[in-house]
């Protein structure tokens, strides 16, 4: 049964291998869940799935598997006996839920009950107390409360007996395949980490308490040490203004997530490329610039530089002096991103574009050539393999 399941898993294109496969069989084997099918879909989850991303992936293939069986026990339904059946069901009921169902004259008797409901009732109904509907008391249909009733369809809201969390896919937004977030992008930017405890001893340190206080001879000696932190330090240049501007909800996600996962980020704006000057604030780009030299003085060369923009620009924009759009720059932009790539040996460049479309414009190759083809696209996967580059 679960070679299905694990086909429906690679259709999805969930990576998972059959030695996970093999892990779920031997779960089941040792009766870690049992007769629970949402307790199996926690831990065909934990064991199938090694990364969230794929949980919506996961969420689909599961509903997609479990479908079917549903569709299954529907045929094998019709080959039990009713009496069977009956007796199965009575043998699942408390006495006091056996008690509740005879307000309704017995089992026999709400059976009957709903076969006439339902060749009287003609229409939809929602709510109240007598009908087949969703939302009411009566004891046919679905998403409301009785206590004796008869589930009907699958509208309204349930109550909590036969809920599929699959296919509530609270997961949908961490597929790498839908549009970004900020959170998909901190999980993407969490690869470029480096720790270490510097500062102020702040921080209640357990282990070394314990360790100081039985050298002691029990003698309770409190440790304390720095706090761990982030130590990466990262120099982010965004694109603004013209092309830029169909991207700029997703370039905020991605400041906002910097900003939350390191705490040594310096960013900077330019227009289209680098020239001699960049800027912080773009109300004032006109009044408060700042040199790109001083720029280039100021960072040491321990930081990550991280160029986010569409790489769509006239290619004599980079290549010619004069060649910027706002202004006449003494040095053609090359020559400014060569110095940068002296400078940072970890420099990538980060494009809102989609990737199949880069081949289209010919000042792309041009930047690709200059950064040693290091040009990433703003997808979840795009990140993680820069901040794998960087973190090398």
């Amino acid at each position: 049964m679960l070679l299905n399941l694990f086909h429906e898993m690679r259709v999805a294109r969930v990576p998972v291998s059959v030695r996970e496969l093999l892990d779920l069989i031997n779960a089941l084997k040792n009766n870690v869940v049992f007769a629970n099918m949402d307790e199996f879909y926690y831990l065909a989850r934990a064991l199938l799935v090694k990364d969230e991303r794929h949980y919506d992936k996961f969420d689909r293939a599961f509903a997609a598997y479990f479908q079917g069986l549903e569709n299954l026990d529907q045929h094998i339904e019709a080959l039990i006996p009713d009496e069977w059946l009956r007796r199965e069901f009575e043998r699942s009921l408390t006495e006091e839920e056996k008690a509740m169902i005879q307000t309704l004259g017995g089992l026999d008797k709400l059976i009957e009950e709903f076969k006439k409901r339902l060749e009287e009732q003609k229409e939809k109904h929602q709510g109240g107390n007598k009908w087949i509907g969703t939302g009411g008391t009566s004891p046919f249909g679905s998403g409301g409360f009785n206590p004796e009733g008869i589930r009907l369809g699958n509208a309204g809201k349930r109550q909590g007996k036969a809920l599929k969390v699959w296919d509530m896919r609270e997961y949908k937004n961490l597929d790498d395949e839908v549009e970004l977030g900020t959170r998909n992008i901190k999980v993407a930017l969490r690869r470029l980490r480096k720790f270490a405890r510097q500062g102020a001893a702040d921080e209640f340190d357990l282990h070394g308490t314990i360790d100081h206080t039985a050298k002691d001879g029990g003698l309770l000696n409190i440790q304390m040490r720095p706090e761990r932190r982030n130590t990466v330090k990262l120099l982010v240049l965004f694109d603004i203004g013209g092309s830029m501007d169909a991207h700029v909800k997703v370039c905020e996600e991605l400041f906002s997530a910097c900003k939350t996962e390191f705490k040594h980020l310096e960013y900077y704006y330019f227009h289209n490329f680098i020239y001699e000057s960049v800027w912080k604030n773009n109300q004032r780009r006109t009044t408060e610039r700042t040199s790109t030299q001083d720029l280039l003085n100021k960072y040491g060369s321990d930081y990550k530089v991280i160029f986010v923009g569409d790489a769509a620009m006239a290619p004599y924009e980079i290549t010619q002096a004069g060649g910027s759009v706002e202004h006449w720059n003494d040095e053609a932009g090359y020559v400014w991103m060569r110095r940068f790539t002296e400078k940072f040996k970890k420099l990538i460049w980060i494009n809102p574009f989609p990737k199949r479309a880069w081949e289209y414009t010919a000042s792309n190759k041009v930047i690709r050539d200059l950064i040693d083809q290091r040009m990433y696209p703003l997808t979840i996967e795009g990140l993680e393999e820069g901040m794998r580059y960087l973190s090398k």
